[in-house]
């Protein structure tokens, strides 16, 4: 049976160690036949750096081939419905990343596919992100369990997908963001049954110092997401207070971690030069999306031994 991956939790802590695991042996070895044959439709309705060039780049050094079809190529629901997209896809490719403004669409081309569909991006989650994070998190610290993270702002996809990648693996996971902004509720109670299995804690703060008090890592994103334009002025007045400085990070442990999925807006929710302050590993997550990726394909489109 096909195996898509839509959300974290669409994983087991075992199958996400695998995948961590697989991820450092392939960064560090070439394996330019293991997807030979094999071709990847990537299916955007957003524009995308890391995303498109890292799953390109991955299937290419794995041997497989990968597409890009654009907005204007395909126009979802626009020009030709998702349900026929999935079955037309499914006759020519192996695999399908989707990256959309709804999760809704995702569920629809997974439901009408007869290939497996993997979450590039949707309203609800960033999972691909969220694994490439664990994988730097257990590169610098050695270990994920035990370790503590706050998240410092919207309680957006990103935030969604590390909540359940956290409390999945053991470790703690701290929010802070302002009335209105506050995570899923549905995600919320979904992490909190992942916690109670797996011993972790999540923690519901607004004050961003309190949530980064001790925290092993701090994390953050912009303020307003694509799609939410209209709303950035207000978004500035409601996340003024939730800027991640060099102060701030001083309520964290002295070793730190600074993380961000990118692009970041510089002086919102970030300081001037904290991308490249040494407590950041900002860029080695943009690297990791290209590494985790290669180990989350070949998991997807290699038959289970």
């Amino acid at each position: 049976m096909k195996k898509d991956f839509l959300s974290v939790s669409d994983f087991s802590p075992q199958e996400i160690k695998q995948v961590i695991e697989q991820a450092m042996t392939l960064k560090e070895e070439d394996s330019p036949h293991l997807l030979s044959g094999k071709t990847l439709a990537l299916l955007f309705e957003k524009p995308s750096l890391r995303t498109r060039v890292s799953f390109e780049i991955a299937m290419h050094q794995l041997g497989g081939y990968a597409i890009y079809l654009s907005p204007q190529e395909v126009g979802l629901d626009k020009r030709e419905s998702v349900p026929d997209v999935a079955k037309v896809l499914s006759r020519y490719v192996d695999c399908i990343a989707a990256r959309t403004f709804s999760h809704k669409t995702l569920i629809s081309l997974a439901g009408h596919s007869q290939v497996p569909v993997i979450n590039a991006l949707s309203d609800l989650e960033h999972p691909c992100q969220a694994l490439s994070d664990l994988l730097t998190i257990y590169e610098k610290k050695g270990r994920l369990a035990g370790l503590t993270m706050a998240f410092i702002g919207d309680g957006n996809n990103v935030a969604n997908s590390l909540l359940l990648a956290t409390s999945i693996t053991g470790m703690n996971f701290h929010i802070a963001s302002p009335s209105g902004y506050e995570i899923n509720r549905e995600i919320l109670s979904q992490g909190r049954k992942f916690a109670s299995s797996s011993r972790s804690r999540i923690e519901l703060f607004t004050s961003p110092e309190e949530a980064v008090t001790s925290a092993d890592i701090v994390y953050t994103d912009v303020w307003t997401s694509m799609g939410q334009d209209a709303e950035a002025d207000k978004r500035r007045l409601a996340f003024h207070d939730y800027k991640v400085d060099e102060r701030l990070l001083s309520f964290a442990r002295q070793d730190v971690l600074f993380m961000h999925p990118l692009p970041a807006h510089h002086d919102e929710e970030i300081s001037p030069g904290l991308l490249d302050d040494p407590k950041s590993v900002v860029f080695d997550q943009a690297e990791n999306r290209l590494h985790l990726q290669k180990a989350l394909l070949a998991k997807i489109l290699l038959p289970t031994k």
